[in-house]
């Protein structure tokens, strides 16, 4: 075979291998579009929503209007929407006398994402609740956020104290995470057009797959909640945007908490931590505990044996948490 040949050959095979490349991708669009469409017909999202500057944040509300013990704004972690908390704790403190409103993060259920990748911080997302929160009428409030959302219930508490009227962090991400590479792929897939091209072909499809094995996996060491993936209406995270959304959100998160972790000492409104001993997601130690340091003034609450998910295995036990803080704010 002469060198002309090798050659042609070469890009022939080359050629061969973008052809498949794009045709698994061009079906993994196609499949990400179906899904997607299938997710919104299935389980429509939040229901209520707020006009903002600049876009709509949507959220769920439960609870009295009137007489309320203290209105309670409920902020969800990673992957997840208003419904997530809500059908945990979220019913369970309305039924206890509490307003509780729930909001779809920018980006997530049926909120718009209003800034793109401007929107993944704490800092930029804890304005835009901000102003929701304005436009409500409603504060101050307790804020409860979980996982993610601890670091935007802290954010929120630093740079809008006038709104919150006390923190009740469960599982919390709040501390900076140990500096270490990127693998060369992780690298690859968080360049902006590498992402935007994974979330409108293969990372739906393959969310879809993975998506009942991860919602028993969150819930470890213990007993996932029955039907937890209707009641939270977790597939909503399988479409572009929330999947786009998220990956930022995540991406985002360690220069955001080395940013605001050291002005955690500064905060003095009431909060509790509550953390489970055996959460393999957020580990107690590197995150809660070191944040109970950081705001020695805070309640610090660990559930022995319980894992990541407490606002579904251990409700009753945050709703006397969010109880004691509202007697407090009454004093």
């Amino acid at each position: 075979m002469s060198l002309a040949d090798l050659v042609r050959f070469a890009l022939g095979s080359f050629a061969a291998a973008v052809g498949l490349v794009a045709l698994v991708l061009a079906c993994a669009a196609v499949a990400t579009r179906l899904i997607a469409w299938r997710v919104e017909a299935r389980y429509p999202a939040a229901d209520r929503s707020i006009d903002i500057k600049s876009g709509r944040i949507a959220y769920l509300e439960d609870g009295p209007t009137t007489g309320v013990r203290a209105t309670v704004v409920l902020l969800h972690g990673a992957s997840a929407n208003a419904y997530d908390p809500m059908e945990g704790v979220g019913r369970h403190l309305a039924r206890a006398g509490f307003r509780v409103i729930a909001f779809d993060r920018p980006g997530y259920g049926n909120s718009d994402r209003i800034a793109g990748a401007q929107a993944a911080s704490p800092a930029f997302q804890g304005r835009v609740l901000g102003q929701a929160l304005d436009r409500l009428g409603v504060g101050p409030v307790i804020l409860l956020g979980h996982s993610w959302s601890g670091a935007l219930a802290l954010r929120m508490a630093l740079d809008r104290p006038e709104q919150v009227a006390g923190l009740v962090l469960v599982a919390p991400v709040a501390m900076p995470f140990p500096p270490g590479p990127l693998p060369w792929w992780a690298g690859l897939a968080l360049t902006p057009p590498v992402t935007w091209l994974l979330t409108r072909t293969i990372a739906v499809p393959l969310g879809l797959s993975y998506l009942p094995s991860v919602s028993v996996g969150v819930f470890r060491p213990e007993r996932a909640a029955e039907n937890y993936i209707e009641a939270s209406r977790a597939p909503l995270i399988l479409r572009p945007g929330p999947a786009l959304a998220n990956i930022q959100d995540l991406a985002g998160l360690p220069a955001a908490l080395a940013e605001q972790a050291p002005r955690y000492e500064s905060l003095r409104v009431p909060s509790v931590i509550v953390a489970g001993e055996a959460d393999p997601i957020v580990q107690t130690r590197l995150q809660a505990d070191p944040l109970s340091r950081a705001m020695p003034h805070a309640r610090f609450v660990v559930l022995p044996g319980a894992g990541h998910m407490i606002t579904y295995t251990a409700p009753d036990r945050l709703v006397r948490e969010v109880e004691g803080l509202a007697e407090t704010m009454t004093r």
